[in-house]
C-alpha cells in the first residue's frame, strides 16, 4: 500500500484510541461494566527474527454488529489498536473485551508487506486470522508476527456491461466509507481503470472493487467476501487482477427528514459478516445498486441524531435484512417518526 495510505490508517487507529481513552474510563467506572483489557505481541521479521519497529496492528473485531460500527471517512478497522516501538514490542491497551483479529501493517511496506495474523504465520484472508480473545482486566499475550516480504497487484476495473475502463473506482483489501468532501484514501483507478496497490504480504488477499453507479464486488464479482476468489500475491513480485463491476439491482429509496446532514449517507452491510455492501449519497433520496442474492442491512446517516436502522431498529442485530434480488428494491427512511418502511 502506499506510504499515504499507510499514514491515514495509522492516523485513524490513533484518533480512535483518542476518542476510545476519551469515552472508555466513564465506562469503566460505571457499575458493572468489565474493566477493559489489551493484547501484547512482539513484531519481527519472518526470516531474521529481527525486531520491526513502527508496524502498527489494528484489533478488528469478530462481531459483525461491532464491525459494522464504521462512519463517514473510516475503514474497516474497528475502535482499537497501536504501534510497536522501537524493539518491536506492540501493547494495545483500553480494549473492550472481546474476541478480535489482528490486521498489522508495517511502517516500511517496500520491506515488509500487510498481514492478518494466522496461527502459523500471515494470512490475506480475515476469517482466516487467529481470533484473540481480550478478557476485562488482562493483557493477553499473543506469539509473535512475523512479518514477510511485499508483493504488488495490479489491474483494470471495467463495465461489465460495456467493457469500458472505470476511472476512480475504489479498490480495497480493507473496506471504507468514503468521504465526499475529502475523497478516496486508498487505491483508485486511473482513467483507463487501471491501479496498483503494492504492500501486501504473500498470501491469497480477497479484494473489493466499489464505484458509483455499479454494484460493489468482491474480487470474482461476487457480493460476499466469504465467496471471493483471492489474488495469489509473491513476494516481491507483481500479481493481475482484473475486474469487471456489473450494474447490479438498484436499491432505491426516500430520505424523509426535517434537516438532512451535511454528508448524508445511506450504508448497506453484508447481514452475515458485517462487511461494507454499498454507500449511496443521500439527497431527497439514495440509490444503491447491490447483486441478485445479497442480504443486507441497511442503515441512513442522514439527520443531527443517531444513526437509523432499517427498520427502526435499535442497531445492527436488531435490524431487517433485506433480500435483493432482479427486481428493483424500495426501502424508504422516515427520520421525523423513527420509522422506515419498505415495499
Amino acid at each position: 500500500m502506499s506510504r499515504a495510505l499507510l499514514r491515514h490508517l495509522t492516523a485513524t487507529i490513533a484518533v480512535a484510541l483518542l476518542v476510545g481513552e476519551a469515552a472508555a474510563p466513564a465506562a469503566a467506572r460505571t457499575p458493572g461494566s468489565p474493566a477493559p483489557g489489551g493484547v501484547r505481541t512482539v513484531v519481527r521479521d519472518a526470516a531474521t527474527g529481527a525486531p520491526v519497529p513502527r508496524a502498527c496492528a489494528a484489533l478488528v473485531p469478530v462481531d459483525a454488529a461491532a464491525l459494522a460500527a464504521v462512519t463517514l471517512g473510516e475503514d474497516q478497522l474497528g475502535r482499537y489498536g497501536g504501534c510497536a516501538d522501537e524493539q518491536g514490542v506492540l501493547v494495545t491497551g483500553d480494549v473492550a473485551p472481546g474476541r478480535y483479529r489482528l490486521l498489522v501493517r508495517p511502517y516500511d511496506t517496500t520491506a515488509h508487506g500487510w498481514q492478518w495474523v494466522g496461527r502459523h504465520g500471515g494470512t490475506g484472508e480475515r476469517e482466516r486470522a487467529r481470533v484473540v480473545q481480550v478478557r476485562a482486566g488482562v493483557v493477553t499475550g499473543v506469539p509473535d508476527v512475523r512479518l514477510d516480504p511485499p508483493g504488488t497487484v495490479v489491474g483494470v476495473v471495467t463495465d461489465a456491461e460495456t467493457g469500458t475502463p472505470v476511472p476512480r473506482a475504489r479498490v480495497m483489501v480493507v473496506p471504507y466509507v468514503p468521504h465526499p468532501k475529502y475523497g478516496d484514501h486508498g487505491p483508485t483507478t486511473d482513467e483507463e481503470g487501471r491501479y496498483t496497490i503494492t504492500g501486501l504480504g504473500p498470501y491469497h488477499w480477497p479484494v473489493q472493487f466499489a464505484a458509483d453507479g455499479l454494484a460493489t464486488v468482491w474480487s470474482g464479482g461476487v457480493g460476499s467476501r466469504q465467496q471471493a476468489r483471492p489474488v495469489r500475491v509473491r513476494a516481491q513480485q507483481t500479481a493481475t487482477l482484473d475486474q469487471a463491476l456489473p450494474a447490479g439491482t438498484p436499491l432505491t429509496g426516500a430520505v424523509r427528514v426535517d434537516e438532512l446532514l451535511t454528508y448524508a449517507q445511506v450504508i448497506a452491510f453484508d447481514a452475515a459478516t458485517g462487511d461494507l455492501a454499498g454507500v449511496a449519497d443521500v439527497g431527497s433520496g439514495y440509490t444503491l445498486r447491490l447483486l441478485p442474492g445479497q442480504r443486507v442491512k441497511l442503515r441512513c446517516d442522514c439527520a443531527y441524531t443517531p444513526p437509523v436502522w432499517h427498520r427502526d431498529a435499535a442497531g445492527f442485530d436488531a435490524a431487517t435484512a433485506v433480500r435483493v434480488r432482479r427486481a428493483p428494491v424500495v426501502v424508504d427512511f422516515n427520520l421525523g417518526t423513527r420509522l422506515s418502511l419498505a415495499s
